[in-house]
């Protein structure tokens, strides 16, 4: 059984009888298809034998929910976070800290990279879940009794997972591994800025001369500002391939910018005056030192070099390659650039050493 929470007074009152519990199984639901940020619609809270349905939609339940959330003597027990954590930090103005996040436990663990909720709680407790519910709207009122009971499953097997991932860490000494990763997830929700150089995430932008990556660049930083002012996805302001096609061959005047944006659909035609002017103005100081992307032209071999190092020292440690390096972090060090930050702490330390004579090479 779970029980619906709608009045901060209720959860407050409900969550000083949890007081001196060590671990809460904590998930969320949310919305985010027709909105720039995610709308927090549903908190799910759980010790063991009680579980909690919080309305985050209720004036003052943020503000009820944010003690426990930055309570530093309660671990928060969640699964596969990061979405959740962006959810949480706009809806409550609050992350939840500290953060044991079940998914990278278990790849920690050597368990597999990415494993779904359903599949983790069947590889230890044995339970098949249901998965009717992932699709549903989240901000109707009333929920369902189906939604309700997906929802309270969400949290109601964290504290099995955990009691049987928790020991195996402690055995392979990566207790530490998983709160360093914890601390940069948590570090990223709480960093809430746009890509200072959105273009070099397109592919596209791979066959533009400079000159039009700054018009790239401009249009990209455009769009996610204004996403971010008018709360809507970037693709409802500005989709990638007008971005790109505006940016490879500007009109030549505003009348033929007019005639493109009439023939796409969604183009944000009642800021064409913006848009060309941003498409001609000359380069500021600032964006002398744009930096490009550049087309894949880097040493295949090193590349295929660095990627059988990590599978060697994946499978020495047992684990996911996957989750020890990513194939576009061995691009960047290939490519000059500083070890990423995701690659910080104990990755570099498994992986510099069998790095660092292959990137000299290179």
């Amino acid at each position: 059984m779970s029980l619906w929470i709608d009045t901060p007074a209720a959860l407050t009152a409900h969550l000083a009888r949890w007081s001196g519990q060590p671990l809460v199984a904590l998930d969320t639901e949310f919305i985010r298809e027709r909105t720039f940020y995610p709308q927090l619609a549903l908190v799910q809270l759980a010790v063991p034998g009680d579980i909690l349905l919080v309305d985050p939609t209720v004036p003052g339940m943020a503000e009820a929910l944010r003690p426990l959330l930055r309570d530093p003597a309660v671990t928060k027990l969640m699964h596969s976070a990061s979405e959740d954590l962006q959810a949480l930090q706009r809806g409550c103005e609050a992350l939840p800290e500290p953060l044991f996040d079940t998914q990278v436990a278990a790849a920690l663990c050597g368990l597999g990279t990415g494993l779904g909720y359903q599949k983790l709680v069947e590889m230890v407790t044995g339970v098949t879940l249901a998965k009717g519910e992932t699709r549903s709207d989240w901000l109707r009122r009333p929920l369902s009794d189906a939604q309700r009971d997906y929802a309270a499953d969400d949290v109601r097997y964290l504290h099995e997972v955990h009691a049987f991932l928790a020991p195996k860490l402690a055995e392979l000494g990566r207790a530490d591994w998983l709160a360093a990763d914890a601390a940069r997830a948590l570090r990223q929700a709480g960093n809430d800025a746009d890509e200072p150089f959105p273009h070099l995430a397109l592919r596209s932008a791979q066959g533009l001369d400079a000159a039009a990556q700054l018009r790239l660049f401009r249009l990209l930083r455009w769009r996610d500002a204004e996403a971010r002012r008018a709360d809507r996805p970037r693709s409802w302001i500005l989709d990638n391939e007008l971005a790109v096609l505006l940016a490879r061959r500007p009109p030549a005047d505003e009348t033929a910018l007019r005639q493109v944006l009439e023939r796409h659909p969604r183009s944000p035609r009642k800021s064409r005056e913006l848009l060309w002017t941003l498409l001609t103005a000359p380069a500021t100081a600032d964006e002398g030192g744009l930096p490009l992307a550049q087309p894949e032209n880097r040493d295949k071999q090193t590349v295929k070099a660095l990627q059988q190092a990590v599978a060697a020292v994946a499978e020495a440690h047992g684990l996911p390659e996957g989750l020890l390096c990513a194939r576009r972090h061995i691009e960047s060090l290939v490519d000059g650039r500083p070890w990423p930050d995701a690659l910080e702490g104990w990755r570099r330390t498994l992986l510099e050493p069998h790095f660092a004579p292959l990137l000299s090479k290179g």
